[in-house]
């Protein structure tokens, strides 16, 4: 039976999971791990992609994004398939590189678009990789608190927007709402965000 076609969208944010074919290794060292935000990077600006957050784990990445204009199937069909490509040519790997197609959940309120953010950047301690999610060098929280500087595609003026309006004072707030979230349990889908079908 064929898949359903995904509803095109604009002005829009989604939290976005690829994982890699059975639980494959999608990163195998640091140089696929820079390919790969290279290439984000390259779609973010010829789709006119804002990150909010991102996170590059072993077998699966998350990217929180606002879509200012329909693009997305094809992004990441552009993004999935490239870095398919590139890793299983430098890897000399033939195999289908990632699962089913990529994950989508529209997110439509704020406080969700929050949590999704902080859900991403914690994605390394809650799998015990890191105690602090400063400590991953493969997602966004770094260049959010100013601790390195933040590629162009990464919305860090919006992501600080929504903890006041001082630079220093929304990105401690940050750090707080993140760190608040060490203590409670994991969640699964953001509450209120629609999953799309």
């Amino acid at each position: 039976m064929p898949r359903k076609p995904r509803i095109s969208y604009s002005e829009a944010f989604f939290h976005i999971t690829t994982r890699g074919n059975n639980r494959r290794m999608v990163y195998c060292d640091d140089v696929d791990r820079a390919a790969f935000l290279r290439m984000l990077e390259r779609i973010a600006r010829r789709f006119h992609w804002l990150l909010y957050a991102y996170c590059l784990m072993g077998t699966h990445y998350h990217v929180v994004l606002h879509l200012p204009d329909d693009g997305l199937s094809v992004g990441m069909c552009e993004l999935n398939g490239g870095f398919a490509r590139w890793s299983n040519f430098r890897h000399g790997c033939e195999d289908h590189f990632f699962g089913r197609r990529f994950s989508s959940i529209e997110i439509v309120r704020d406080e969700h678009l929050r949590e999704a953010c902080r859900y991403v950047v914690l994605n390394p301690v809650r799998a015990g990789l890191v105690d602090h999610p400063g400590d991953w060098p493969w997602s966004s929280y770094r260049a959010t608190v100013g601790e390195e500087l933040a590629p162009p595609y990464l919305a860090v003026g919006a992501v600080l927007a929504m903890f006041g309006n001082e630079p220093r004072h929304a990105i401690a707030e940050y750090r707080a709402y993140v760190e608040a979230g060490l203590v409670l349990p994991t969640p699964g889908l953001v509450p209120g965000a629609v999953p799309e079908m």
